[in-house]
């Protein structure tokens, strides 16, 4: 029987390959520099904290109401608690285990004179521990430390798109306040032109049509200003939510004047990226965790050894007299995998599957995050163009609107232009805002783009302060 073991087991470690562990590629060589315009020769901004760039006190402050009282953060915190608990239970296999029993216990038994009642006792101590020669318990907590460092770095991206979504529908919401600012104005200076056009009307200088015009033309700027009032609403209930509030009104302050945009963050180089963005490293994580588990799969088709000992007292009355004394047993125990049907060789198969899929979504993150900074340099700059052209834009239909307003008045030209010019003029100034705000955007998603590391102060803050309200 003994030569049969030996036997079995030497053709399953001859079956067996060790694995070696792998190290995710990136999927492209990345060149020296982003190939996006303003991306080379520029110092730049840090992006550590990039919000304190804007230099709005009142975004500050609804930035550390966020990292306080955000409820997805509050879920996040609790998930990283989860893993980590995990990753405990797997370590503590091991480990070696002790457990305790005792049990008291009287008994009565017929005798030829009497009936005889004793009382028994009984204290013991057993311990086990499985030797891990192969590897897999070590292979198993490597994987759940791996996930959990993975888990931490998904708070720290879910950090940085808080924050990039709080500061977006800041300046959205500042926005619709110079929309509505703006349309105030517009409706303003349609009512005046209404007036006058309507005075000439019934002078009999000029046709009902003008009139007409005139009256449609501001109808059409108070219907306009109805929709930046909803926008407007929409986005102070949006920073409610993020900031644990009921979603009402003033969120954000009343600031009403889109700040200047700051200047580019420094982007570095491609290489850096991968250190900088925290859903890489989580992806990077999950690719280590992955190796880790087929590093436990094939040590599974290893035999395992566990040892267990018990050690223990005994005080027990019989019929015969009094037995009492201590007791201990020592067992080792080899579990030697022959037949199962293919269900460890499969288990392998799957996890090394699921490796490839892992190595795959790491590139795949690492391609994505390339074209995102990409894209956040093409936008910054094709949205400063578009700014440039817009004021020049707005300085023309302003001036156009003048000169037509003074010759209608003076019965040189019909009504006609003075309605292109005023559409034209109020159109203009709305895309404006329109672009400003698009390029504190640009900003914010080029600061999402590139990562950084200050999420990982706030996230040990956040868990510090989790660990303090716990009994």
């Amino acid at each position: 029987m003994v030569r049969l073991a030996l036997f079995l087991t030497a053709l399953l470690l001859t079956g067996c390959q060790v694995h070696d562990p792998i190290r995710a590629s990136l999927p492209v060589e990345p060149p020296p520099a982003y190939l996006g315009p303003q991306s080379v020769g520029r110092a730049g901004l840090p992006v550590e904290q990039w919000w304190q760039a804007f230099n709005d006190a009142q975004l500050n402050l609804l930035m550390n109401e966020l990292f306080v009282n955000n409820l997805e953060l509050t879920q996040a915190i609790a998930r990283i608690e989860q893993v980590e608990a995990a990753f405990r239970v797997s370590r503590s296999a091991q480990l070696p285990a002790l457990s305790a029993a005792g049990s008291l216990d009287r008994s009565s038994q017929p005798g030829l004179v009497d009936d005889f009642v004793g009382d028994g006792r009984q204290l013991s101590l057993a311990a086990g521990f499985e030797l891990d020669l192969w590897g897999k318990l070590a292979a198993r907590s490597r994987a759940a430390s791996q996930e959990l460092a993975a888990t931490r770095q998904d708070v720290q991206t879910l950090y940085l798109g808080l924050t990039a979504r709080l500061a977006d529908l800041y300046f959205l919401a500042v926005e619709q306040r110079a929309q509505l600012a703006l349309a105030d104005q517009v409706i303003a200076s349609f009512s005046d032109t209404a007036t006058r056009v309507e005075s000439r009307y019934r002078m009999g200088l000029v046709p009902a049509v003008d009139m007409y015009q005139a009256r449609q033309s501001l109808a059409g700027a108070q219907a306009a200003r109805h929709l930046f009032a909803a926008r407007l609403a929409e986005a102070e209930h949006a920073i409610g939510v993020l900031l644990g509030r009921y979603p009402e009104g003033n969120q954000a302050g009343r600031l009403a004047t889109l700040p200047s945009a700051p200047e580019l963050y420094a982007v570095g180089i491609p290489a850096e990226l991968i250190s900088q963005r925290p859903d890489l490293q989580a992806a990077l994580q999950r690719v280590a965790a992955a190796d880790s588990r087929v590093a436990a799969a094939i040590a599974d088709r290893f035999p395992s050894i566990t040892l267990s000992g018990n050690y223990g007292t005994l005080r027990q009355e019989v019929a015969a007299g009094l037995i009492k004394g201590e007791f201990w047993s020592l067992l080792g125990n080899l579990a030697l995998p022959v037949i199962d049907g293919g269900r460890r060789r499969a288990e392998v198969d799957r996890n090394e599957a699921a490796l490839r899929e892992a190595v795959a979504g790491y590139q795949q993150k690492v391609l994505t995050a390339f074209k995102e900074v990409e894209d956040a340099l093409a936008n910054n700059h094709a949205t400063g163009q578009r700014i440039e052209s817009l004021m020049a834009t707005a300085r023309a239909t302003s001036a156009s609107l003048r000169l037509s307003t003074e010759r209608y008045l003076a019965g040189l030209v019909d009504y006609l232009p003075v309605l292109t010019a005023q559409r034209a003029d109020a159109d203009t100034r709305s895309r404006l805002l329109d672009a400003q705000r698009q390029l504190l955007t640009d900003r914010i998603s080029l600061a999402r783009a590139l990562g950084g590391s200050w999420m990982q102060e706030q996230l040990n803050t956040r868990l510090q302060a989790a660990k303090d309200k716990q009994p």
